[in-house]
């Protein structure tokens, strides 16, 4: 059974990218506990302008943010050639995945923690401390997180396949970086609107200017990937061979079933 699975390109393909797809939104999800400023990271001093009324507002951004760009790509692509039931079933299971990653470790901030542990890191002045403050993101965050997450999925889901439905085989760069604008302006402001404006008082202007940066920042990300999906696209369909993928692509547009 193993051994037939291994031999079939499209389900060992299939499976890479979906491990992946998971664990990039795993990741994405832990390390978004970070905030980092991209242009110190560019080796450029921080900005600092002003946005619906909002002053000291910069490139401030998530840790979470640098593993995103490939979550899109990943989607698009299996959107591209195994269909939406496939990426929505992915998406699902990711989430499902992530929640029940928070539970653990929600589980395991409540452990006593042993009486040598606190103190035993020379760099840390509590460890016990310092793992509940990594970890212990806030439930509306989490929510938050979630719920923009799954929007953004099913919308992207969505527009790339009515794009495809009337660009075919071309322009595979529209369907990819329009379904991904599209989602990502959902996303971007859901998950502040849940996690800040609901669970942490901030105005609402305020949630919309860092809101409007994150979206900018995507959409710049969203044009850098384009070259990545063609090339991982050639790569699919050279691994698969060209009929195959073809077939696949085809079948991904008018599933059987519908």
């Amino acid at each position: 059974m193993i051994h037939a699975i291994v031999r079939d390109r499209s389900t060992v393909l299939f499976l890479l990218l979906s491990c992946f797809f998971v664990t990039n939104a795993l990741i994405a999800e832990f390390i978004g506990v970070k905030i980092f400023s991209l242009e110190q990271t560019l080796g450029l001093q921080p900005v600092n302008f002003t946005l619906l009324g909002q002053s000291g507002l910069a490139f401030n951004l998530t840790a979470g943010v640098l593993l995103w760009p490939f979550v899109f790509v990943f989607t698009d692509l299996i959107n591209e050639y195994y269909g939406k039931k496939a990426v929505s079933f992915l998406s699902w299971m990711t989430a499902g995945l992530v929640f029940y990653a928070f539970a653990m470790f929600y589980l395991g901030m409540h452990l006593p923690p042993a009486g040598f542990w606190p103190g035993s890191s020379k760099l840390v002045p509590d460890m016990n401390k310092a793992f509940q403050a990594v970890f212990g993101q806030g439930l509306w965050i989490i929510m938050g997180s979630m719920v923009a997450f799954l929007l953004g999925q099913l919308l992207d889901i969505t527009v790339f396949q009515l794009l495809k439905h009337r660009t075919g085989e071309k322009a595979l760069w529209l369907r990819a970086t329009g379904s991904t604008l599209v989602s990502q302006w959902v996303d971007s402001f859901v998950v502040l609107f849940i996690a800040f404006y609901l669970g942490a008082g901030w105005s609402f202007q305020l949630v919309l200017a860092i809101g409007l940066v994150n979206y900018v920042y995507k959409v710049l990300c969203a044009l850098v990937m384009i070259p990545v999906i063609y090339g991982v696209h050639f790569a699919m369909d050279h691994y698969l061979g060209h009929e195959v993928a073809l077939k696949m692509r085809a079948s991904a547009l008018h599933p059987v079933d519908e």
